[in-house]
């Protein structure tokens, strides 16, 4: 824009060096414009990557749900550096199915970008923990994530001696890779922080064996080193709070059938465990009877409000007593369905649920069966098959 002042020279000045002027205006005037010149759109700028055909044309060979794989990892579908057919050629060497190796793909399209050299040595490293070729694909094809989220295989040896360097054993680690095999793709930083935060818990708790209270915690629930700090901390303030516990009394807990609740958000966990105790008051329990009902099967949290309320108004309204729930927790285990059809069935060969032992309700379907047969024989009952 042309400054103000030269608007409002005065005419004899303005007049008498025209020249001087205009070439001086002409400056200011294209410096405060931004322009390229020749510059054109070109009528695919905005277009979407063009796919790579001839992925495309591989994966439907192969099997491959190529609608799915599009909608988990649109990306892969754009490079032209894809491994597809390496990667077949490397599981069938390994003891995969085609049928396997088009699911593996169409969860996690991201496996194809893997070469061949970094497939064999992270495969060499898992096989250093798994005692066979087809372990490992069984876990591949329930979790293909574990094995393709990370080429890092410095980092997924380093993890290993890290584990074993804490007292986890080959069967711990075999476990964990086989349960939370993502535990091997997090940083080792990662693991680090979370095996010496269970270090500090256990010896503020007045434990001297951090070693083996590592140890006893992972057994228990291998998901733990893919948590947060964070959250594990809450949750251990939580328990300890709300029920009272000594230290000894939590120390048992968290490394016994208090474990696997650490996974929960704190939110969930103090949601789910008001709605217990208010179901239980409202059905005549005292604080004492909903404490030991808790913490004898705190695997109860991990039931919704809903699912827990109607599992017990369903027992209820089957005569079953609220004292004999509390007594048998892991009834609650066992869907409405199958409690329905068992109290049935217990009914009609005479067995009365109001004073016998009601933990069968929560038996394997195998160990029920033989009990209901030989429930029959006694009143004289042909089953019905």
């Amino acid at each position: 824009m042309v400054p103000r002042k030269l608007l409002y020279v005065r005419s004899n000045y303005l007049f008498g060096s025209r020249c001087w002027m205009i070439r001086f205006s002409t400056e200011i005037l294209f410096k405060s414009v931004s322009f390229r010149p020749f510059s054109k759109k070109c009528d695919n700028a905005d277009s979407e990557p063009l796919e790579n055909e001839e992925l495309l044309n591989n994966l439907l060979t192969m099997g491959v749900d190529v609608d799915m794989a599009r909608k988990r990892q649109p990306g892969v579908f754009n490079r032209t550096d894809t491994n597809e057919q390496d990667l077949q050629t490397f599981l069938l060497s390994k003891g995969a199915s085609k049928e396997v190796i088009a699911s593996i793909i169409s969860r996690y399209p991201r496996a194809m970008t893997r070469t061949p050299e970094s497939l064999s040595n992270r495969w060499d490293l898992w096989r250093r923990i798994v005692t066979s070729d087809l372990e490992i694909v069984n876990i591949l094809e329930r979790s293909p994530e574990s094995f393709f989220r990370s080429s890092d295989n410095l980092n997924l040896e380093n993890n290993i001696k890290f584990l074993y360097s804490v007292g986890l054993t080959h069967k711990d680690l075999c476990r964990l890779l086989t349960n939370a095999p993502r535990t091997f793709s997090n940083s080792l930083n990662l693991n680090k922080q979370m095996v010496e935060f269970l270090q500090e818990i256990c010896l503020s708790l007045g434990h001297n064996g951090p070693t083996d209270f590592v140890r006893k915690i992972i057994f228990k629930n291998p998901f733990i080193l893919i948590q947060s700090t964070k959250r594990i901390k809450a949750n251990i303030e939580f328990l300890q709070s709300t029920f009272c516990l000594t230290n000894e009394e939590l120390l048992s807990l968290i490394c016994g059938p208090g474990a696997k609740i650490l996974d929960l958000s704190s939110d969930c966990m103090r949601r789910s465990y008001r709605n217990i105790k208010d179901k239980l008051s409202s059905l005549g329990c005292t604080a004492k009877e909903i404490r030991k009902f808790v913490l004898s099967y705190p695997d109860m949290i991990f039931l919704g409000e809903k699912k827990f309320n109607d599992k017990i108004d369903c027992l209820i309204e089957e005569k079953v007593n609220i004292s004999q729930i509390i007594k048998h927790p892991r009834i609650l285990d066992s869907s409405i369905s199958t409690l329905k059809s068992r109290i049935k069935e217990l009914v009609n060969v005479g067995y009365d649920l109001s004073t016998s032992n009601i933990s069968l309700l929560s038996w394997s379907q195998k160990r029920y069966n033989a009990k209901l047969k030989k429930l029959c024989i006694e009143q004289n009952i042909v089953l019905e098959n």
